[in-house]
């Protein structure tokens, strides 16, 4: 945790905010705080700052709140991405998050077991759980929001070319397509398929709205690694 992330509900007065659980206990074991330590805190969806700690206990503690710094700002991207397996989706919410993603659609494909739109992780609760673990990771205070599209077909062809208009629009696919851009200085689209790739009808389909295929070189990697090696790239 590099930045203590506060919600409204922490704050007792306009300056002072009560810190109990998972970020108390954090203070106690990793950060070691003690009474009059400094941290480096933020607000959810808010500015950053420091907070000096007046009180710590076994069961809260109270610290005096400045916030005077904006968060960093966020990549120029719209990140489409085939659902992953529930245990990688942990994974790749928080690498979304801590590097600037504003924007994350879930999108069903061929690929995608039917299975994994079952699990408890995509409940809003447990997406916005990792999503402040990557915000904490990265000093960062706005959440990214995140859009589940359970129909590829409808949406690839009704919504998609709205959403990318005006965008640099990519799709990351093995094979025999032009190496995926570097250092671009524009707004991008970013469809990520799923382990195993798009099938070609999620190409067509994928063409038909606008988007162009682009690859990283003949390694196949997965999902998680192929979302951080893409931004890199990009931005």
């Amino acid at each position: 945790m590099n930045l203590l992330l506060l919600e409204d509900a922490d704050f007792i007065t306009t300056d002072r905010a009560l810190l109990r659980g998972r970020r108390l206990q954090h203070l106690h074991e990793v950060h070691r705080a003690e009474t009059g330590d400094t941290l480096r805190v933020g607000r959810l969806d808010g500015l950053m700052g420091t907070g000096k700690i007046l009180q710590l206990g076994s069961d809260q503690a109270e610290i005096q709140i400045e916030l005077n710094q904006p968060p960093p700002a966020k990549l120029p991207l719209t990140l489409l991405l085939a659902m992953p397996r529930p245990k990688m989706l942990r994974r790749v919410l928080q690498t979304v998050s801590s590097m600037g993603v504003p924007r994350l659609v879930l999108l069903n494909s061929y690929r995608v077991e039917k299975s994994f739109w079952q699990t408890p992780f995509l409940h809003p609760e447990a997406i916005r759980e990792q999503l402040i673990l990557g915000l904490e990771q990265a000093r960062d205070t706005v959440l990214p929001e995140v859009i589940i599209e359970k129909r590829f077909k409808p949406f690839v062809e009704d919504r998609l070319p709205q959403l990318a208009a005006g965008s640099l629009a990519l799709v990351g696919h093995p094979g025999e397509y032009p190496e995926c851009p570097r250092a671009v200085n524009q707004a991008v689209t970013l469809a990520i398929g799923p382990e195993g790739g798009w099938i070609p009808y999620e190409i067509d389909l994928l063409q038909g709205a606008g988007m162009t295929p682009v690859q990283l070189g003949q390694r196949i990697l997965r999902v998680e690694t192929a979302v951080t090696a893409l931004l890199a790239r990009l931005f």
